[in-house]
C-alpha cells in the first residue's frame, strides 16, 4: 500500500515530535512492504511568520490531497497577542471544519509500567484504566457566533448544535463501544444548557438501535470529579466540543503525562487528522526532552482508521509497550532516580522494537 501522508510539524516542539513519528512510521511500512510518502505543510505559528496566516489556502489544499495528515503541535506565547482570527489555533479549527473531521477520539490508557506516575493512589487505578472521550470536534461554541459589543464591554460566544451533528457523533460513539466494553456516558450540563438537552433528546432516541451497548448520562461537572474518584466507572465518554477538549486533557493526567496520549480526528470515510493531545511546549522545544509517545501512537490511530492496517498498527502499539517495560522513560514520565532518555533516544527505542 502507497500511504500519502501530510506533514504538518507546527510549533514548539511539534517537528521533535514529528520527526520521531516519521522514523517509526517508516519503519513499519518497511517491514510490514508498504511505501510512505510525505508532504510536509506549514501551519500555525510558523506560517503565520511566513505568509501572515495561520493557514494558507495551499497548505489546505496539501492536506486535502493526502490520505491523512499527521500534526505535531501550534501555538506559543510568541502569537498570544494577536486577534482570535488570527492565532496559530485557527489552523487547527480550519482544518477540522474545512475537512469535515466532526469525529475526535481521545483514548486514555494506564501503562502499568507508568502506575508510579498517576498523581491517583494504585487502589484506584490498580485494575487499569481504559477509556475513550469521544468529542465533537466542528459544532459549539468554538465554531458558533461570537463578538464583542460596540463600546468592547461586552463579549459572547454561542453553542449551537443540530440533531444531525449530534447523531452523526452518537454513532461513532455507540460504534465505538461495540467493539470495547459496550458502554456509553452521555457528558452534559443538561440541567442548564438547552443544548445538551438536545443532546440528550436525541442520543435516547438512537441508543434503541445499539441494544447491547448500555446508555448512562452525568453532568460535566460531576464528570469531572468521577474521572479522579472512578475512571474504571467510564468506557466510552461521548460530549461535545468544549467539555470534550476539557474532560480528555484531565483523562490524561490520570495516566501519568499528557504526552502519552493519542488523537484522531475523523470523517465518515476512511480520512483523518492525527495528532497528540499536547501542545507546542516552546520552552523545551529543540531541546531533545519532548516525549514523542503520544505523536508516535497517534500514527498507529492513523494505520488502523485510515488504512486499515490492524497488524502495523499493533506492531506500533507494542513496541511502546515494549519499550516502557525496558524502563524507557523520558523525564515527564520518569518517577525520581529513574533514568531518562532525549526525544530522539526514545523514538529509536522504540523504532527497533517494531
Amino acid at each position: 500500500m502507497d500511504m500519502r501522508i501530510a506533514l504538518v510539524p507546527g510549533d514548539g516542539i511539534g517537528p521533535d515530535i514529528v520527526s520521531e513519528a516519521v522514523r517509526v512510521l517508516d519503519r513499519v511500512a518497511s517491514r510490514f512492504g508498504h511505501t510512505v510518502s510525505y508532504k510536509e505543510i506549514d501551519a500555525g505559528g510558523i506560517s503565520i511568520d511566513k505568509y501572515g496566516i495561520p493557514l494558507t489556502e495551499d497548505a489546505f489544499e496539501s492536506a486535502k490531497q493526502a490520505d491523512a495528515v499527521l500534526l505535531g503541535a501550534v501555538g506559543g506565547p510568541k502569537w498570544d497577542t494577536l486577534p482570535g482570527a488570527k492565532r496559530p489555533e485557527k489552523a487547527l479549527l480550519g482544518l477540522r471544519s474545512g475537512l469535515g473531521l466532526f469525529c475526535n477520539f481521545r483514548p486514555a490508557v494506564i501503562y502499568p509500567e507508568l502506575s508510579a506516575a498517576s498523581p491517583l493512589k494504585d487502589q484506584i487505578i490498580g485494575k487499569g484504566v481504559d477509556l475513550l472521550v469521544v468529542r465533537e470536534l466542528t459544532g459549539g461554541i468554538y465554531f458558533g457566533e461570537r463578538g464583542r459589543s460596540d463600546d468592547g464591554e461586552e463579549a459572547y460566544d454561542t453553542m449551537r448544535y443540530s440533531k444531525a451533528e449530534i447523531t452523526r457523533i452518537a454513532r461513532k460513539a455507540f460504534e465505538a463501544a461495540m467493539i470495547r466494553k459496550k458502554r456509553v456516558t452521555l457528558v452534559d450540563k443538561a440541567n442548564v444548557l438547552e443544548s445538551s438537552r438536545l443532546w440528550r433528546e436525541t442520543v435516547s432516541e438512537l441508543a434503541p438501535s445499539y441494544p447491547e451497548v448500555t446508555l448512562d448520562f452525568m453532568y460535566v461537572d460531576n464528570a469531572s470529579m468521577q474521572l479522579v474518584r472512578n475512571p474504571l466507572h467510564f468506557d466510552v465518554l461521548l460530549t461535545e466540543n468544549m467539555f470534550g477538549d476539557i474532560l480528555s486533557d484531565e483523562a490524561s493526567m490520570i495516566t501519568g503525562s499528557i504526552g502519552m496520549l493519542s488523537s484522531a480526528s475523523l470523517r465518515e470515510d476512511s480520512y483523518g487528522m492525527y495528532e497528540p493531545i499536547h501542545g507546542s511546549a516552546p520552552d523545551i522545544a529543540g531541546k531533545d526532552v519532548a516525549n514523542p509517545i503520544a505523536t508516535i501512537l497517534s500514527t498507529a490511530s492513523m494505520l488502523r482508521y485510515s488504512f486499515s492496517l490492524e497488524k502495523e498498527a499493533t506492531a506500533i502499539e507494542d513496541a511502546v509497550k515494549s519499550a516502557l517495560a525496558d524502563g524507557v522513560r523520558t523525564r515527564d514520565i520518569a518517577i525520581e532516580g529513574e533514568k531518562t532518555v532525549g526525544t530522539k533516544e526514545c523514538g529509536r527505542e522504540i523504532e527497533e522494537r517494531i
